[in-house]
């Protein structure tokens, strides 16, 4: 099949490179580069690099739904539009250019966790499966008809990371399958429950606060769910400290949030609303992440220390 391809994250990268690989990709739609880091130096997005690693031409429209880039997706030879974490919503009429239409790689088992992180939510929901889900796209966001979808397992050491590039591969394969499936004309589309649905919002840095109030297993799928992106945090002496990694473990002293116990080998322990936790992995502000017990070596932690 001739396709269009449409991404812009590492989420979509699996699904590009084995679009390029059983298929003509004819060309690559990404969001604009953006400034990152601390230099501010404006990058490709990790789809544009890909693309061009196969000398796909692309293109980065500021907004997909301008009528001369609509324009313009007509004169392009596709069969097919695919959608995979693109970050711009399509028009009606984009989604009608294309003789098979555009088809979507989701980050869920639709009609659940519809919306921008699904991938995320599933974790700090304490969720053990989740999956990916190949669908037609509508105007309605995440709507559409069902084609295919495949399960991952959740691992109690998943990390929203590890959970990101499973599902990133399984994505690719299920993607494959699901477009082979539409060009012999075996695709049986499954119209969606909408009253089975759920919504996952977009996360904010601010949504990765603990409340030490919290039971210990909804507060390490926090830690979980904002790892390695941006991080769960608490305060300490004023200054914030970014939370990796925890393990749960007995504890019934002190009030939550308070340290009951440090282990200099292991790492502190904090007390949460059910038990606690030791923290293993932490940032300091203006630090690297690193293993608790290196940090304390450096810093005061004591019996007794509120986390807020």
């Amino acid at each position: 099949m001739d396709i269009v391809f449409m991404g812009t994250p590492d989420f979509a990268v699996p699904a590009l490179k084995a679009l390029i690989e059983k298929h003509n990709v004819t060309a690559v739609i990404s969001q604009p580069d953006r400034p990152k880091g601390r230099g501010k130096k404006l990058l490709p997005t990790p789809v544009k690099a890909a693309a061009e690693e196969s000398n796909i031409p692309v293109y980065q429209p500021e907004k997909i739904k301008d009528e001369k880039f609509t324009d313009f997706l007509e004169t392009i030879k596709a069969d097919i539009f695919v959608v995979a974490a693109y970050g711009q919503i399509l028009s009606e009429r984009i989604l009608n250019i294309p003789k098979y239409g555009c088809i979507n790689v989701h980050g869920s088992l639709l009609p659940e966790y519809r919306g921008a992180a699904p991938i995320q939510q599933s974790i700090l929901d304490g969720r053990k499966k989740t999956g990916v889900t190949i669908m037609y796209m509508e105007k309605a966001l995440d709507s559409g008809d069902m084609i295919l979808k495949r399960e991952v397992d959740i691992t109690d050491d998943d990390t929203y990371g590890t959970l990101h590039d499973k599902m990133a591969i399984e994505g690719a394969k299920a993607l494959i399958e699901a477009i082979d499936m539409i060009e012999k004309g075996t695709a049986k589309p499954e119209k969606q429950d909408d009253s089975l649905s759920s919504y996952a919002h977009m996360i904010t840095k601010e949504m990765g606060r603990i409340d030490w109030s919290k039971s210990s297993e909804e507060i390490r799928n926090k830690i979980r769910g904002f790892n390695p992106v941006t991080g769960a945090y608490t305060s300490f002496n004023d200054e914030i400290i970014k939370i990796y990694a925890a393990d749960i473990v007995s504890g019934s002293d002190g009030k939550p949030g308070e340290i009951i116990a440090v282990d200099k080998k292991k790492g502190f322990t904090v007390r949460t609303g059910s038990g606690a936790l030791l923290i293993r992995e932490i940032q300091a502000k203006g630090g690297k992440k690193m293993n608790t017990a290196d940090y304390m070596r450096g810093h005061s932690i004591e019996k007794g220390n509120i986390l807020i």
